[in-house]
């Protein structure tokens, strides 16, 4: 890739992307909603699609023009219907919001009643927390994690919502270290009349690689991102059973959307083709044990993890036996350039803008290379930075071992921002 035009017309954006491009070669990522795209996938979302109009669907489109963008779409759709096994695919949500929004307007009419898991013990905001169009346009009802072990607790879902009777059950999260048992989800919804939608932005990745239970046979909807365990492009895509496909589709377009972003769509294809492969399958694997080798250093160095480990992608580290924050702890591990996020934890008794956790995952140093005498590393590298949390010499020597670990693993060797 070349980037002369974007140097000579807009030096200050183009500095700030090289400067994005130096911090990602050199921070350890460990954000679990993040990862890196490969370079193939990089290309095609600054291509010519960029500039296509595609409102509709291939072969209904409400412009002319569109032979080549109908072929990237297809591509699309057929290579996400292979990946999840599943009946039909839109592929134009623009990210996991919308994705949800089309979700919920196709099954439920606004006013009735949803289900999601609380914001607090894992859920997502678009599962219907109030500050969310879903908290806002739907009736909420929101389940909750057991107190003690810190798993979902199906036995008082089953209870809530045979009392609230509501139109749709979402399962899946965004800070839940744990299988979701999306076969006992299908049974609860059977036997309350719900529809079943499950969200699964985050544990995508594994799904396909078979690491996870898949929701496919038991879901009504299945949305998920297309930029986190997928390795693609900033995204969404809806997967449906086909009597719903009809619903579906209107609900993005004209629903809640217009026209689709032909370019990322076309980005999305190369992902699905890069995640039918065998290579994608091995880096899923490297994940999860990764995963569970930096969940099991920690612990050994004395951090306690929300329900006492991890089966994916993530992991949710309880502080407060630490007297540490979440707030405090990821500006102490953003000064040594290791990039986490506060997080709550179930019953937290900090606010969300403080929390008592952070969340950490291991998609991006995975694809970067790195396995589990890194993760050993890492869970040192931690340690030492949250032991220290005022000691500037300190801090200055973990910087220096970061870096020594990133500059073993370079990211994009062969792109150049210069």
């Amino acid at each position: 890739m070349t980037h002369e035009h974007l140097r000579a017309t807009d030096p200050e954006v183009f500095g700030a992307i090289r400067q994005e491009l130096k911090k990602q070669r050199e921070h350890l990522e460990l954000i679990p909603s993040e990862n890196r795209v490969s370079l193939a996938v990089m290309e095609t979302l600054a291509n010519p699609m960029q500039n296509n109009y595609a409102e509709g669907y291939p072969g209904r489109r409400y412009y002319g023009g569109c032979e080549y963008v109908d072929i990237v779409e297809r591509l699309a759709v057929e290579r996400a219907k292979s990946l999840f096994g599943c009946e039909h695919v839109n592929v134009q949500p623009h990210s996991g919001v919308p994705a949800n929004i089309a979700a919920y307007m196709a099954l439920a009419d606004v006013g009735e009643t949803i289900m999601g898991l609380a914001l607090s013990h894992g859920g997502h905001l678009s599962h219907g927390h109030k500050v969310s169009f879903s908290g806002q346009c739907y009736s909420v009802v929101q389940y909750t994690v057991d107190e003690e072990t810190e798993m979902i607790d199906y036995d008082n879902l089953l209870k809530l919502a045979k009392e609230a009777k509501p139109r749709i059950i979402v399962s899946g999260a965004s800070a839940y270290p744990r299988f979701v048992d999306f076969a006992l989800f299908r049974e609860i919804c059977d036997e309350v009349g719900a529809y079943h939608v499950a969200d699964i932005s985050h544990i995508a990745g594994l799904v396909v690689a078979g690491l996870h239970p898949s929701p496919v046979p038991y879901a009504d909807v299945v949305t998920t991102t297309t930029h986190k365990t997928l390795r693609g492009p900033r995204g969404a895509i809806i997967l449906c059973r086909q009597e719903h496909a009809r619903a579906i589709d209107r609900a993005v377009f004209p629903g809640t959307q217009g026209g689709p972003h032909m370019h990322v769509i076309a980005a999305k294809a190369v992902c699905f083709r890069e995640a039918l492969g065998d290579e994608f399958r091995a880096y899923q694997r490297q994940v999860v044990s990764n995963a569970k080798v930096l969940a099991e250093e920690l612990m050994q160095l004395g951090y306690r993890l929300v329900s006492g480990g991890t089966d994916n992608h993530l992991m949710l580290i309880d502080l407060r036996n630490k007297k540490m924050t979440g707030k405090a702890a990821e500006a102490i591990l953003d000064r040594v350039h290791i990039t986490v996020n506060k997080n709550m934890i179930p019953y937290d008794p900090e606010s969300p803008a403080i929390t008592s956790g952070i969340r950490l995952g291991t998609p991006t140093a995975t694809t970067e290379g790195m396995g589990e005498d890194e993760m050993r590393q890492i869970a040192r590298l931690i340690h030492e930075a949250l032991s220290h949390p005022e000691d500037g010499q300190a801090q200055e020597r973990i910087r220096k071992r970061v870096l020594e670990l990133t500059r073993a693993y370079p990211l994009y060797s062969d792109l150049r921002w210069d």
